[in-house]
C-alpha cells in the first residue's frame, strides 16, 4: 500500500539530440571560450564543447523563440511563445548556479528578440506581432524599467535588436521599414527613440551588427544588400542621444567575379541572415542560401553611379570585397566567433558547422532531424546505438557520444516504422511510398527493396527472431507476411481483417504470433505458423501502439481513449484498464525486458514510467515541446529513448537501471568461476540469451515445428475436412 501512496518522481536527462537552427541567432557562444548556448524545445541546452556534457535550464512552458547570452557571461535570457491570448514569458538565467533568477509575463503571444546591454544592467526584449512592444527589464533589481511601442505609424513591425557596445543604455531596433536607434533615461523610466533617416529607400532587416566605437551599423535586409548607417553620437560616450538625426550612409553588396549586365547586381540568395563585425571593418556574412562570406567594404574616395538600362538609379552598390567563401547547403541563422580561429555557423536544417577560419573548410559537428520524428529501434541485444526514422532520411545515433554515426537518404519520403534484423545485418524499414527497403547497418548501403508492398502506404513491421519472416502492415489496413532472405523477397499471405491503417506491429518472442493494432478499433492476434486470425481484442478507441509481454502471456495497448489495455493472450478478454493520460492520446509504448516496468509517451507531452502490475505512474518527463511519437527502452534497460514531431531526441536515464555489479547474480547461473580450468566448454549447456528460440545442435538434422492446432475456421481445417 505504501509503494501505491509513494510520490511520482522526475525522469532525469541524460541527452537531448537537437537544435533548434531556425531561431535567428539561436547559437550562442558563452565569453569562456568552453560552452555553446542554444534552445532545444522548451529548455535551454548549455553544452561543454570539448567534453559534451549537457546541461539543461527548465523553466519554459512552450517553445523557446529568442535567446542571448550577457557580455560577461554571467546572465543568460530566453523568451518563448504561447498561445494566442496569453502572455510570453522571459527568463533571466544564472549561468554559473545554473538557476532561474527573474522572470516576467509582459509581452503577449511570442519573444520576437532579446539582448543584453554591454554593461550587463539591462535586458531588452521585442514583442511578436501580437505585442509589438519593447521592453526594458532591470537584472540587478529584477524589476521592470521601462517599455514603449516598437514601431510608430505606417512602419511595419520590429523583429531584430542590437546593443550598443560602449552604452549601456542604448540599442537599436530593425524590422520591416523599421530602424530606430533608442535612449533609456534611467531616472524619468522612459525610452526615447531616433528614426534613421533612409531616404526612400525601403528595406526588410533580419541582422544588426554595430562597431566597437558605436560609429557605424552594418543590416542584412531581405533583399540581399547590406546597409551602413552612422549613428552619429556623440565622441562623449556619455552623451547617450545622437546629436543629429542618424543617417544611411549606403546600401552595399558583393562584388561579382563575373561580368553582370547593366542593371544587375549579385546579391546574396534568400537575403542576409546573419553578420559578425570584426574590429579591422571585416565582415563575416550568413545569407539565406548557404553562403558565408569574409567581406570588406572597398575603400573608393568617389563611387560612379552609372544609370541602368531603364534610366534609374540602383539602390545598391558593389562595394564589398569578397576575401573567402564557402557554402553550407542551408539558410544561416547564426554565425558566432570560437576560439580566434573557428567559425560556428547554425543552419536552418538544424545542423551546426565549423568553419576554420584561415582555410574555410567546413566540418559538420552538430547534426539532428529537421521535422518529425516517427520511429525509433534499438539493435536485438545491444543498447550502444539506436536508430531514428524521419521524413528524407534514417539515422543512426551513438548513445554514448549523441552523434549521428550514418544517415540514410531516401528524399521526399517518410520512414514510418523501423527494424533492426535480430542478426544485426540489416535495418528493414516501411516508407509511406509503399515500399519495405533494407540497409547494411556499417555503410547505409540498400540490400533490397519490396516495391509495391503496400498500395496506400506502408505504417508497420515486425521480424520474427531467425529473421526469415517479415510482417508488414500497410495504411490500407492488409497485413503482409513475406519470406525474408538477402536475394529473395516472396509474399506468403495477404491478411484481410482491418478497416482502418495499421498503426503498429509487434512479434512475440516464440515466434508463432503476431498481433497488429489498427486505427479501425481493433487489434488482431494473428497465427505466423498458419498463417490465419486467432484472436480480435475490440475496444472503443483508435489503437496507436500494442506490445507483447516478455512471457506473451498478455497484451498491453494504447490509443486515443487514453487508456491502457492489458489483455489476456489466450482467449482476447480484458483484464484491465488503466488511465494512460488525462489530456491526449498515448501515441507510443514499451515493456522492459524482465517486464517489471512499462513506459508510454502521447499528445500530452510526457514521458512516463509505470510498473506494470501495480499500473501506478512511478516517474514522469517533461521537457519535449511537441507530440512524443515513439519511446523505446534499450535492451540493457539503463536509457529510454524517445522522440518528438518537433524532432528532437530525449535520452534519458532510467532510476530503476542497476549495474552490472550491482544486479544479484542467481545461484544456478553459469560464470567464468564455476567453469573450471582444464574442462571442456559445451555451447549446449550454457544459458543461451535467445531462450525462446532453441537452435539444432551441429550434427543433428533441421528440426521442423511442431504443428499447431488452429483454432480459428481457417482455409488449411476446411481443407482437412474436406479430405476427410
Amino acid at each position: 500500500m505504501a509503494e501505491l501512496e509513494g510520490e511520482v518522481g522526475d525522469l532525469e536527462v541524460n541527452a537531448i539530440i537537437g537544435f533548434d537552427g531556425a531561431i535567428v541567432g539561436g547559437l550562442k557562444v558563452h565569453p569562456d571560450g568552453e560552452h555553446i548556448v542554444f534552445p532545444i524545445g522548451n529548455k535551454v541546452a548549455i553544452q561543454h564543447w570539448s567534453t559534451k556534457r549537457q546541461y539543461f535550464l527548465s523553466g519554459h512552458t512552450n517553445v523557446i523563440s529568442a535567446i542571448d547570452v550577457s557580455s560577461s557571461g554571467k546572465y543568460i535570457a530566453s523568451g518563448q511563445i504561447n498561445h494566442i491570448g496569453f502572455k510570453a514569458p522571459v527568463i533571466i538565467w544564472d549561468f554559473y548556479k545554473r538557476v532561474m533568477l527573474s522572470r516576467h509575463e509582459i509581452h503577449k503571444v511570442r519573444i520576437e528578440a532579446l539582448k543584453f546591454s554591454t554593461d550587463d544592467r539591462y535586458v531588452t526584449s521585442l514583442g511578436g506581432r501580437d505585442c509589438g512592444n519593447i521592453v526594458v527589464w532591470n537584472v540587478e533589481a529584477g524589476a521592470l524599467l521601462s517599455g514603449t511601442e516598437a514601431s510608430r505609424g505606417s512602419k511595419g513591425e520590429a523583429t531584430c535588436l542590437c546593443a550598443c557596445n560602449i552604452r549601456g543604455e542604448c540599442f537599436i531596433s530593425g524590422g520591416d521599414g523599421n530602424l530606430i536607434v533608442w535612449g533609456i533615461d534611467v531616472v524619468a523610466r522612459s525610452i526615447a527613440g531616433f528614426d534613421v533617416n533612409m531616404s526612400k529607400l525601403k528595406r526588410v532587416i533580419y541582422c544588426m551588427e554595430m562597431n566597437e566605437r558605436d560609429e557605424v551599423c552594418y543590416c542584412g535586409t531581405s533583399t540581399g544588400d547590406i546597409l551602413k548607417v552612422r549613428l552619429n553620437f556623440h565622441p562623449n560616450s556619455e552623451i547617450l542621444l545622437p546629436v543629429k538625426p542618424p543617417i544611411m550612409q549606403g546600401c552595399f553588396t558583393k562584388m561579382s567575379s563575373k561580368p553582370l549586365p547593366k542593371g544587375v547586381v549579385d546579391l546574396y540568395g534568400q537575403g542576409v541572415r546573419s553578420l559578425v563585425l570584426f574590429k579591422n571593418g571585416r565582415l563575416l556574412v550568413g545569407a539565406g542560401d548557404g553562403t558565408v562570406d569574409l567581406v570588406e567594404e572597398k575603400k573608393s574616395s568617389k563611387v560612379v553611379h552609372e544609370p541602368a538600362t531603364g534610366g534609374f538609379k540602383l539602390p545598391s552598390h558593389p562595394l564589398l570585397r569578397v576575401l573567402k567563401s564557402t557554402n553550407v547547403k542551408s539558410s544561416v541563422t547564426s554565425l558566432q566567433m570560437f576560439r580566434e580561429n573557428t567559425i560556428l555557423a547554425g543552419t536552418s536544417n538544424c545542423e551546426i558547422f565549423m568553419i576554420d577560419f584561415s582555410t574555410f573548410e567546413t566540418d559538420l559537428v552538430v547534426t539532428c532531424h529537421n521535422s518529425a520524428i516517427y520511429c525509433v529501434a534499438f539493435p536485438y541485444q545491444f543498447s550502444e546505438v539506436f536508430a531514428t526514422g524521419g521524413k528524407d532520411d534514417v539515422r543512426l545515433w551513438s548513445v554514448d557520444t549523441s552523434q549521428e554515426l550514418l544517415r540514410i537518404k531516401v528524399p521526399n519520403f517518410s520512414c514510418s516504422a523501423i527494424e533492426f534484423a535480430h542478426d544485426g545485418k540489416s535495418i528493414i524499414t516501411a516508407w509511406n511510398d509503399g515500399v519495405i527497403r533494407a540497409f547494411t547497418p556499417l555503410s547505409g548501403r540498400m540490400m533490397y527493396a519490396i516495391m509495391n508492398a503496400h498500395n496506400k502506404g506502408a505504417s508497420a513491421l515486425a521480424t520474427t527472431h531467425h529473421g526469415r519472416t517479415l510482417v508488414t502492415g500497410g495504411c490500407e489496413g492488409q497485413v503482409r507476411l513475406w519470406d525474408i532472405s538477402p536475394t529473395k523477397q516472396k509474399l506468403l499471405i495477404t491478411l484481410k481483417a482491418h478497416n482502418g491503417p495499421i498503426s503498429e506491429i509487434h512479434v512475440n518472442k516464440a515466434d508463432d504470433e503476431a498481433v497488429s493494432a489498427s486505427t479501425d478499433g481493433s487489434c488482431i492476434v494473428w497465427d505466423i505458423i498458419h498463417q490465419c486470425r486467432k484472436q480480435v481484442l475490440f475496444s472503443n478507441t483508435l489503437f496507436m501502439c500494442v506490445r507483447y509481454y516478455p512471457t506473451d502471456v498478455q497484451i498491453l495497448t494504447g490509443g486515443s481513449d487514453r487508456k491502457l489495455g492489458y489483455w489476456e493472450a489466450l482467449d482476447g478478454n480484458l483484464v484491465r484498464e488503466v488511465e494512460g493520460s488525462q489530456s491526449g492520446a498515448v501515441n507510443s509504448l514499451d515493456i522492459s525486458s524482465d517486464g517489471v516496468f512499462f513506459t508510454t509517451a502521447g499528445n500530452d507531452q510526457i514521458v512516463k514510467l509505470w510498473k506494470y502490475q501495480e499500473g501506478i505512474t512511478t516517474h514522469i518527463g517533461i521537457g519535449h515541446s511537441a507530440v512524443v511519437t515513439a519511446v523505446r527502452f534499450s535492451p540493457d534497460m539503463e536509457f529510454i529513448v524517445s522522440t518528438s514531431a518537433a524532432g528532437s531526441i530525449f535520452v534519458w536515464k532510467n532510476p530503476f537501471y542497476l549495474t552490472p555489479s550491482q544486479t544479484p547474480t542467481p545461484d544456478n547461473k553459469v560464470t567464468a568461476s564455476t567453469v573450471k580450468e582444464g574442462s571442456e566448454e559445451r555451447v549446449e549447456d550454457l544459458p543461451s540469451t535467445r531462450s525462446s528460440v532453441q537452435s539444432p545442435k551441429s550434427g543433428d538434422e533441421k528440426t521442423v515445428p511442431k504443428e499447431k492446432t488452429c483454432l480459428c475456421p481457417c482455409v488449411k481445417n476446411n481443407q482437412d475436412k474436406s479430405n476427410a
